[in-house]
């Protein structure tokens, strides 16, 4: 293998923690992450702080290493020669638009590695490239800023667009807004200048708008979108059954949307009637699409809906294994910047699994194979790691080529031992139980009650 014997230890002992830090490495080499930050921005200039080492330092609480940007700075004093107030002043000022640099840089880095390792997973539509989209409101912040602590209203940072490849499992662009308030469809022109010849947009009724269809059409892109009630369109033909899929009846018409030039678009619209409601007790889903019916029939039409449910399992495991959303970053830019992070390290570890799918089978690390006890043990080994690892030892996965990682990254995998960090699905949910209230008797002795257990199974015996 390409490493010194100085990673001996923790490649036999936890080789997934090996494989986030070198694969974190390669795809942020500072000079890398300096030059994007120049490009970039607008406003921010660097002085004595790079924007390196901010990422770096963000990189660590986000990870689950340190809980708050205070305590990654004071672990690691001989790397950052400015004041803790420095730091914090250049996280509010960087702007939304190098954030959003950061997580394409590391699609742009670490796609090639995950594409040569064989960890992809097929295509949801042979010949296209499917773009799920989906949007996130950051949670609210604590009050720590003089405007918001006089007021109980939640203070929001902002929010963003996010887009999943389903195929390389890797997040592949986001939209930043500052604005908590600002509609989701108001960044639909900056998620337009993305769309590109064959490409399939996968995406909720929020962003089913007549110019958001259309612009996706005219690039001669293609689209699955849930019907929002507020789309103007007209039959242009009869409803048609086309049997069943898993839990529903699909059905299918041709209609049309004219535009305000008065230009005649043909659709599709696919009717998926459910047979049981969804959690918002919908008992139909109406999808509009344009792909051609020799690529996906209406019945792979509502299928391929369905599998719209990855992006929120992203932002699941982002929430679960990762701190994507750092309620004391109370400044708007800080807090997108620190869940700009949170995705490209989801990035990273999408590139982890791959490697694990490359080595172990895609069926098994689908199913059983749990990515929050991955991120749980990286992050309690990570630190010790750095210690006991000297951090120029780590550059050698910065000198490496994709060949020369990709080689590391399948070593590496084969030694993962599965059965430490098997899923565990939990059961059905048992239905609340009512309780009861007495003014009188506001709380009880735990100790009590199970004593009376004791003597009522006693009873039984």
């Amino acid at each position: 293998m390409l490493l010194g014997s100085v990673f001996d230890r923790f490649v036999e002992k936890s080789p997934i923690s090996v494989m986030a830090r070198g694969v974190i490495e390669f795809a942020f080499v500072p000079t890398d992450l300096d030059q994007l930050f120049n490009r970039h921005s607008e406003q921010q200039y660097t002085r004595d702080l790079l924007f390196s080492s901010v990422a770096d330092l963000m990189s660590l609480v986000v990870c689950g290493t340190h809980s708050s940007i205070r305590a990654a700075y004071r672990a690691s004093p001989e790397q950052i020669a400015v004041s803790l107030t420095s730091v914090y002043n250049k996280l509010t000022g960087i702007e939304p638009a190098v954030a959003a640099e950061l997580v394409r840089h590391t699609t742009h880095q670490l796609e090639p590695v995950l594409r040569q390792l064989g960890g992809t997973l097929p295509d949801l539509v042979a010949g296209y490239q499917t773009r799920i989209l989906d949007g996130n409101h950051l949670a609210a912040t604590e009050h720590r800023l003089a405007e918001t602590r006089g007021d109980s209203a939640a203070p929001l940072p902002g929010q963003a667009l996010v887009v999943l490849d389903p195929a390389l499992m890797l997040i592949v662009d986001v939209f930043p807004c500052e604005d908590g308030h600002t509609q989701e469809r108001a960044l639909l022109g900056d998620v337009l200048t993305t769309v590109h010849e064959r490409d399939l947009w996968v995406a909720d009724r929020n962003f089913c708008v007549q110019h958001f269809l259309l612009g996706i059409a005219r690039q001669l892109a293609c689209f699955v979108i849930r019907e929002h009630q507020g789309l103007s369109w007209q039959a242009a033909g009869k409803l048609r059954s086309f049997g069943r899929i898993e839990g529903a009846r699909v059905r299918e018409q041709r209609i049309r949307i004219v535009d305000p030039a008065g230009q005649v678009w043909y659709f599709r619209r696919v009717l998926v009637q459910l047979e049981k409601p969804t959690r918002d007790g919908d008992t139909e889903l109406a999808l509009i699409t344009n792909l051609p019916q020799e690529a996906a029939d209406a019945r792979q039409v509502g299928t391929l809906y369905r599998k719209r449910w990855t992006i929120e399992t992203a932002f699941q495991e982002l929430t679960e294994a990762l701190t994507c959303e750092i309620n004391t970053l109370c400044y708007p830019k800080a807090a997108l910047f620190g869940f700009c992070v949170a995705l490209a390290a989801y990035n990273v570890l999408g590139v982890v699994r791959g490697a694990l799918r490359a080595t172990h089978g895609v069926e098994k690390i689908q199913t059983e194979f749990s990515s929050y006890a991955m991120a749980d043990e990286i992050a309690g080994v990570n630190q010790g790691m750095m210690i006991a690892i000297p951090a120029e030892e780590w550059a050698v996965f910065r000198q490496r080529t994709v060949d020369e990682l990709v080689e590391v990254l399948r070593t590496l995998a084969g030694k993962v031992r599965l059965t430490r960090y098997h899923k565990r699905p939990s059961g059905p949910k048992k239905p609340p139980v009512k309780r009861k209230f007495n003014n009188r008797k506001p709380h009880v002795a735990t100790a009590q009650l199970l004593e009376g257990r004791k003597k009522r199974q006693k009873q039984k015996t």
